[in-house]
């Protein structure tokens, strides 16, 4: 159900209110262009936690307990295409919160693509944390902290999606990419199952924050994620048939300078890969995509 107009971004949307993100858009530093939140979106966790203002432009999501955040999901399903978003992260001391941005099937063995946003005490850094499931697997995290203050003004987080590869991207910045290498040496990718696309913020306090030894402050909340504006650029499936229709060509690689622009923040900025993690080696040998060219 849509929800109706709240002109107040302080006043909380009712319970029967629904309100849920679609993300995308081209990977272009800036704001996302297109339809409001009222028009591409559904809640499908805690409703009263969310808020929609500035004509539907603008959108918050809020923490207020550790058992009451929000999430929200796009109405659209679809198979490959490009999902993106503005989003300001809680400001101040945001430890053991997460935020998330992602797509996902439905399902146990479900396909996913990830990025999360790990809280911290004030004065720390976020953790910028990345991972792609395929058929309900996944263990390919890679994380990164930010160049930038993600609090202080809104940033673009955008997902490529098509079937030669998957490209994170920030303000335009390609941070990962992880190529299908399913056919020519058997890596599980996503290609079959449509996603939706999601946000939330939820406590984690067990985990998020220096490996869960830092909790949640509660005298704090409620922790406030916000968003601006939404775009989509992603072909809709909602059955069987429309996988294979959605499949058609893409852009195998980046250009040189997106690659030096990836190889920057990886060398500067990038705190954890699993290809190096000696606790993710199988029978003595690193996963098989990580011998593999990943730009």
């Amino acid at each position: 159900m849509i929800m109706g107009e709240q002109r107040n971004p302080t006043r909380q949307l009712m319970s029967s209110s629904l309100l849920a993100l679609f993300f995308a858009s081209s990977v272009l530093v800036g704001l996302a262009a297109g339809g409001s939140f009222y028009e591409e979106c559904d809640a499908t966790w805690e409703p009263q936690n969310c808020w929609a203002y500035d004509d539907g432009n603008r959108l918050s999501l809020a923490l207020v307990s550790s058992s009451s955040g929000s999430m929200i999901r796009s109405k659209r399903q679809f198979v490959y295409g490009t999902v993106s978003t503005m989003i300001q992260l809680v400001p101040g001391d945001s430890a053991g919160t997460v935020t998330t941005f992602y797509t996902s099937s439905l399902g146990d063995n479900h396909d996913e693509i990830d990025f999360e946003f790990l809280g911290n005490v004030s004065g720390q850094p976020y953790t910028i944390h990345t991972n792609v499931y395929a058929a309900g697997v996944g263990n390919k995290e890679m994380q990164f902290k930010p160049w930038f203050d993600p609090t202080a003004d809104y940033h673009n987080y955008t997902i490529s999606w098509t079937p030669c590869m998957i490209v994170w991207y920030i303000d335009g910045v390609p941070i990962r990419v992880f190529r299908n290498y399913a056919a020519s040496h058997g890596v599980a990718f996503p290609t079959s199952q449509p996603m939706y696309a999601y946000s939330s913020i939820w406590a984690a306090e067990d985990w998020a924050t220096q490996g869960g030894r830092v909790k949640a402050d509660w005298s704090k909340a409620p922790f406030v994620a916000s968003y601006h504006g939404i775009d989509l650029d992603v072909c809709e499936c909602y059955g069987g048939g429309c996988v294979s229709a959605c499949a058609g060509g893409c852009s195998s690689s980046l250009s040189d300078a997106q690659v030096g622009k990836m190889q920057w923040v990886q060398s500067s900025y990038r705190i954890y890969d699993y290809c190096v993690d000696p606790k993710r080696l199988v029978n003595g040998q690193k996963p098989v995509e990580c011998g593999l060219p990943q730009h």
